[in-house]
This record gives structure tokens, C-alpha cells and sequence, in this order.
């Protein structure tokens, strides 16, 4: 859900396909978000610290960016465009985590 409100906000970011291609890169990503992201974030804390948390953006974007290396049918066109994609599918986790956890 994340890709595609990304794809539709942010000019530049192109996910090309079907429902199946997001699922594909969703899916991927949250693998990525699962394994690498605890790891990444371990690694980097004291720059996480002393950036007050910004620095997750940073990680986020590595991990949007290999999402972005692996599959041919997403095509993020030059930084700029990567850090507002990191932006908006960041705020959409952000929330839809933020429901999940009031709904339980």
C-alpha cells in the first residue's frame, strides 16, 4: 500500500505493472524492513542518537534503494525522488502501524 502511495504522490517513482508487481516489491520490502532494517539500526545507533532519529531515513532510503536495484519493474529516478518516496512510505507505515495497534 505503502508503494503505490508513494507511486501516486511522487513524480519520478515508478512501480510498472500490475497488483502483482507491488505485492512483489511489498513483500520484498517488508523482508528487508524485517531482517536488515534490526541490523542496520543496531550498527548505526550512535548516529542514530546523535541525528535525533533522522538517521532512519537513511537506512529507510538503502532499503527502498535495494528494492529499487533488485526489481527491473520499479524505477526511482534520481535522490530527490528517493528521499520523498522514503517520506511518504515512511508516514504510511508510521500510520498504518499506529491502527493496527489502536485497533488491537
Amino acid at each position: 500500500m505503502a508503494l503505490y502511495v508513494a507511486y501516486y504522490f511522487v513524480p519520478g517513482f515508478v512501480v510498472s505493472g500490475s497488483w502483482k508487481e507491488y505485492l512483489m516489491a511489498g513483500v520484498f520490502l517488508g523482508l528487508l524492513n524485517l531482517v536488515v532494517k534490526p541490523v542496520l539500526k543496531a550498527i548505526s545507533m550512535p548516529i542514530i542518537i546523535l541525528t535525533l532519529g533522522l538517521f532512519t531515513l537513511v537506512i529507510n532510503g538503502l532499503l527502498l534503494w535495494t528494492v529499487d536495484y533488485i526489481f527491473d519493474f520499479v524505477s526511482i529516478k534520481d535522490t530527490a525522488t528517493l528521499l520523498y518516496a522514503v517520506v511518504i512510505v515512511t508516514t504510511v507505515n508510521m500510520f498504518v502501524s499506529a491502527t493496527t495497534k489502536a485497533i488491537d
